[in-house]
This record gives structure tokens, C-alpha cells and sequence, in this order.
């Protein structure tokens, strides 16, 4: 194909063409035109040879010099290079096809968002268009870089995880297009944070429906979308156009991870900067310690004081656990992880108190 490429933009009849049948049947030198015209030589030859293009400034004086329209110079330089450009962008696709095969694109066509039966140009083209780019240099800027380390980038052997967790980023950012969302306001959704702790203690069928509407009002998008292969994540945290965007998995499918990734992420839109992004989980991303470690505090404490949580100590039933999530408004399936997560009781125990949750049917 690349071969067939080169020859078909070999074959293509270029303005400079016509200018050398043309000074070829008056007799003049491309050094006379270029004195006529008052252009160095060297610019003439790239006026014939395509590397400068037709200007609208050139073809006037064209029309002086060699009597022909201005008008045929401007369409035949707009002609050659569109032609050009579809070869060009036919050669790119083509080049494309091993950058397809690092996104999970099996995936991708059954969600409806790449319609190609294979890797190829067809398929590359469509990805392009799926991301919102003109090539992988701007795909690796816009989805790669800004959320993978150096050395992650690097390694063949993560290639495809990098692919999966830029289409899942990707995902997030189409279906946040979806949400209705309110102008963000920090104190609407502080109020909204505690509104639906109702929702942690309930945990009502509707819930997850019910938290994206809330926080919606409140100027937050929380978008579920499920993990793709070779890149398990739990949530991740970014603001667009102004918007924070939580997005959300559910990954260990119990409501205690839930709540704990759902009040983690609300964390880093509360104390964090905008420009920054928040992966969880993610192994190619190298996460601020600090801001880490303040969103998880923000999340423990947010679901159960914490000063109580290290009081606990002693036998704990099933029925302690039930009182004591009901006397501080949380969920005793919530407090059951906290408790495991401390090493206060073993990770085998009392998970029949956790919610089972399914985000996507």
C-alpha cells in the first residue's frame, strides 16, 4: 500500500506543472520569471516543485506575468492539495495500523464506538475520530502523558494498558457529554456530600442513579464506566472545561469500595487543584503521596469517625457492628471495610454485612 501511495502522489499534476509548460512556450527561464514576478529564484523553484504553495498574492501575479486567470491558479493549488492531503492522510491511517492494535478496539466495536471488522486504516481513522485527534502524537499529549509516567510509556510490555486506561478516560469524557450538569458551586456539593450519606446507609436500588443526579445539581459529573481489559482501575478524578469529572468503576463490586472511591474522588475535587488527575489504582500513574493520603482521610472520616474506629477494640458481633453503624449514620457493610481496612478484624469477616453492588446491570 505504501508503494501505491508514493505512486499516486508522484502521478498528481501539480500548479508547478502548468508553470513550466507555460514559460517553456514563451522561452523564458525560471530565472526571468522569478525577475519578473520579483521572487528570488529558489522560491520560483519551489512555486514549480509544490514545496511553496500557490498563494492568492502569487496567482495575481502569475495572472500579470503569464496571462493566465488568477482564478485557475487558486483552484488548481486548492485541487493538487487536497488530493495531496488524502494521500497523506491515507499514509498516516496506515501507519496507524500497530497504534490500533494497542487499544482494546474488540472492546470498543461492541460498545458501538468503532464499527471496522479489523486493525487497519478504516478502524485507525475511526479511533482517531473516537478520541477527538488528528494522530497519536496528539492522542499519546491528550491520554497518555498527562496520567503515565515516563518509564510506564516506555515499556512495550505496557502498551496495551496504556491503550485501555486512554479509552476508559476517553469513555468518561464522551458520557459526561450525556450529563445535564449545573454551574460547579463548592458549597452545593459540600451540602450534596452530606445529602447522600442517606444513600451510604439505605443503599437504595436507585442509588447509583440517584448519586449522579445529586451531584449533577451540584456542578459534579460522576459517570460509571466498566474497567477494559488490561486496565483495572477503581476511579479517577479530572476537571474538563471547568467541570470535575468523577469517574467511577465498580471494580470489587461491594458498596464499602463504592462509597470509599465515590467520597476519595469528591476529596480531590475539594482539595486539589483543577489541572491535576487522580487515577485509582492504576500502576503506570505515580500518585502525589500527599494528596492521596488527605483524600483517603477525607473519604475515612467522612463515613466514620475515625477517632472512634481506633477506640474499637474487644469482641465485635455482628450486632455490635449493626449498632454502631447505625448510632454514627453509616452502613454496617461501610464500617465492616474500614474495620478490615485497619486490621481491627480479619478480611474474611462479616463481609455478609457488605451490599453487593452492579453498576451495569
Amino acid at each position: 500500500m505504501g508503494s501505491e501511495l508514493n505512486a499516486a502522489k508522484d502521478l498528481l499534476v501539480k500548479p508547478g506543472d502548468t508553470i513550466v509548460e507555460t514559460i517553456e512556450h514563451y522561452k523564458m527561464s525560471q530565472v526571468e520569471l522569478a525577475r519578473r514576478m520579483g521572487k528570488k529564484p529558489s522560491k520560483v523553484n519551489d512555486l514549480i516543485s509544490g514545496k511553496e504553495p500557490i498563494t492568492i498574492n502569487t496567482a495575481l501575479k502569475l495572472e500579470k506575468v503569464l496571462g493566465i486567470d488568477a482564478q485557475f491558479w487558486i483552484n488548481a493549488e486548492a485541487s493538487y492539495r487536497e488530493k495531496l492531503s488524502r494521500i497523506e492522510q491515507q499514509q498516516m491511517l496506515d501507519d496507524c495500523v500497530d497504534w490500533v492494535r494497542q487499544q482494546p478496539y474488540k472492546q470498543l466495536k461492541d460498545c458501538g464506538y468503532l464499527t471496522a471488522d479489523k486493525p487497519g486504516p478504516q478502524m485507525a481513522e475511526e479511533a482517531l475520530q473516537f478520541y477527538g485527534v488528528a494522530s497519536p502524537v496528539q492522542w499519546e499529549a491528550c491520554y497518555v502523558k498527562q496520567f503515565s509516567t515516563a518509564a510506564y510509556r516506555k515499556s512495550e510490555a505496557h502498551l496495551q494498558t496504556l491503550g485501555g486506561m486512554a479509552a476508559w478516560l476517553r469513555i468518561g469524557e464522551l458520557e459526561m457529554q450525556k450529563l445535564k450538569v449545573s454551574k460547579f458551586s463548592i458549597s452545593s456539593f459540600k451540602k450534596v456530600l452530606k445529602k447522600v450519606k442517606s444513600l451510604v446507609v439505605k443503599q437504595p436500588d436507585d442509588f447509583a442513579k440517584s448519586l449522579q443526579s445529586q451531584c449533577a445539581d451540584a456542578g459534579v459529573s460522576v459517570i460509571y464506566t466498566p474497567c477494559l481489559p488490561k486496565a483495572p482501575v477503581c476511579g479517577a478524578t479530572r476537571w474538563i472545561s471547568g467541570t470535575p469529572l468523577i469517574q467511577m468503576t465498580d471494580r470489587f463490586k461491594t458498596n464499602d469500595h463504592f462509597w470509599f472511591t465515590f467520597y476519595h474522588e469528591a476529596g480531590h475535587v475539594l482539595l486539589h487543584g483543577k489541572k491535576s488527575v487522580f487515577i485509582e489504582d492504576f500502576d503506570g500513574y505515580a500518585p502525589d503521596k500527599v494528596k492521596e493520603q488527605e483524600a483517603n482521610d477525607f473519604a475515612a472520616k467522612t463515613l466514620f469517625p475515625q477517632e472512634v474506629l481506633s477506640q474499637l477494640s474487644g469482641h465485635l458481633t455482628e450486632q455490635s457492628l449493626r449498632n454502631l453503624a447505625k448510632h454514627y449514620d453509616t452502613h454496617p457493610g461501610v464500617l465492616v471495610g474500614q474495620l478490615q481496612h485497619h486490621g481491627k478484624i480479619p478480611f474474611s469477616r462479616f463481609n455478609n454485612l457488605k451490599e453487593s453492588i452492579n453498576l451495569f446491570g
